[in-house]
C-alpha cells in the first residue's frame, strides 16, 4: 500500500512544460472552505500556488480575474491562519492555567495525580507551541509536501480536451457509492492492479489521473514485530508520473467531491527485499496523454502500465 507520498512544491514550470493548466479557483474555494470550519486537509506546500505571484496572476488566467483569484487565495490563507492561531492561543491559555493549578497542588502536597496532570498539560503545551510555530513558518521544509490519505492533493486529469491540475481527495469514493463507503473500504487510496477489472471497473478505462511525486512511503513490519516507515525514491529521477484512477462523487444536498486512488503493482526486487509487497506505477512521459484519455481501451491501458518507467528504488527510514 502506498500510504503517503512526497509531492512537488513548485508547479508553475512543471505544468508549463507539460501543457497543464492550474484551475486556481478550485484551490481558492478549498482555502475559503477551511475558514468556514469545514474539515479540509491540505499540504502546506499548496500555499506556494499563491506565493511570489505578481498582480497579473501568473498562475491564473490573464487579466483582472486572475489577479483577483490570487488575492482571494492569499486572503483565505491569511484568514485561516489567524483563526487557527486564535484557537491554539486559547488552548495554550487553558493549559497554562492547568499547569499553574497543578503546581499549587504539588506545593501543598505532592501527589501522583497532580504530577501526571502537570506532565500531560506540559506535553500538550509543547505540542501546541510547535503547531503555532509551524503555522507561522514561512521558510519551506520538505515535510510541507508530504501528503496522506484524506488530504486534498493536486492531480493531473484531462477534461474537455484540456490537461488540468485539479485538487482531489486522496481516497477514492466511486460515483454512486454512499458516503459510508469511506469507512467500509478505508484502503481505497490505493487501487491494486489485479483488481482494476473488478473492484475498480467503474474507473479503469474511464477516468485516469496522474500524481506527480518524488518519493512514496510505506509501512514495513520488522522482524521484531515493530513497524517502520520507509521512504522509497527512484534513483536518477526527480519526479514520477504515478498512475491513478479518480471519480466525481455527487449526492443530493452534498457538494460534489473529486477523489483518487494510486494504482499499485507487484514490487521490484529492491522494494520486496526491504519488506514491502506493493509499488506505485510511474508512467513514461510519452504515455501521459494516452493515459489521461483512456476511451475504454483496457488493453491499451494495460500496455501503458506494462511499459512503465522501471527505476531502481533507494530507500531510507522516514523521519
Amino acid at each position: 500500500m502506498c500510504y503517503s507520498a512526497q509531492i512537488r512544491r513548485e508547479w508553475k514550470t512543471f505544468c508549463s512544460r507539460l501543457g497543464v493548466r492550474i484551475p486556481l479557483s478550485e484551490y481558492v474555494d478549498l482555502y475559503w472552505s477551511r475558514t468556514r470550519g469545514e474539515r479540509v486537509l491540505l499540504p502546506k506546500s499548496l500555499e506556494a500556488l499563491f506565493d511570489g505571484v505578481d498582480a497579473a496572476g501568473e498562475l491564473a488566467a490573464a487579466g483582472d480575474a486572475g489577479a483577483d483569484l490570487v488575492r482571494s487565495g492569499r486572503e483565505a490563507i491569511a484568514e485561516y491562519k489567524a483563526q487557527r492561531s486564535g484557537e491554539i492561543e486559547q488552548e495554550l491559555f487553558t493549559l497554562r492555567q492547568r499547569i499553574a493549578e497543578a503546581d499549587r497542588k504539588l506545593a501543598a502536597k505532592p501527589t501522583k495525580t497532580a504530577a501526571d496532570s502537570r506532565r500531560i498539560a506540559q506535553d500538550k503545551t509543547s505540542q501546541r507551541l510547535a503547531w503555532l510555530a509551524d503555522l507561522r513558518r514561512t521558510e519551506p521544509e520538505s515535510r510541507d509536501s508530504r501528503i496522506y490519505p484524506g488530504w486534498q492533493v493536486p492531480v493531473i486529469v484531462r477534461e474537455q480536451g484540456e490537461k488540468l491540475l485539479k485538487p482531489m481527495r486522496y481516497q477514492c469514493r466511486p460515483a454512486g457509492k454512499p458516503a459510508s463507503y469511506d469507512l467500509k473500504y478505508p484502503g481505497t487510496y490505493n487501487a491494486r492492479r489485479d483488481a482494476l477489472g473488478g473492484f475498480w471497473k467503474g474507473q479503469f478505462g474511464v477516468s485516469h489521473g496522474v500524481l506527480v511525486a518524488s518519493s512514496f512511503f510505506e509501512n514495513v513490519r520488522r522482524e521484531d514485530g515493530s513497524n517502520a516507515v520507509l521512504e522509497f525514491s527512484p534513483e536518477g529521477m526527480d519526479e514520477m508520473l504515478i498512475a491513478c484512477l479518480w471519480s466525481r462523487w455527487e449526492a443530493p444536498g452534498e457538494a460534489p467531491m473529486l477523489s483518487f486512488a494510486v494504482i499499485t503493482d507487484e514490487p521490484p526486487p529492491e522494494i520486496a527485499a526491504a519488506g514491502h509487497d506493493r509499488c506505485v506505477i510511474p508512467l513514461k512521459p510519452e504515455h501521459l496523454d494516452a493515459w489521461l484519455a483512456p476511451k475504454g481501451d483496457l488493453d491499451a491501458m494495460q500496455a501503458i502500465l506494462d511499459d512503465r518507467q522501471r527505476p531502481v528504488y533507494g530507500w531510507r527510514m522516514a523521519a
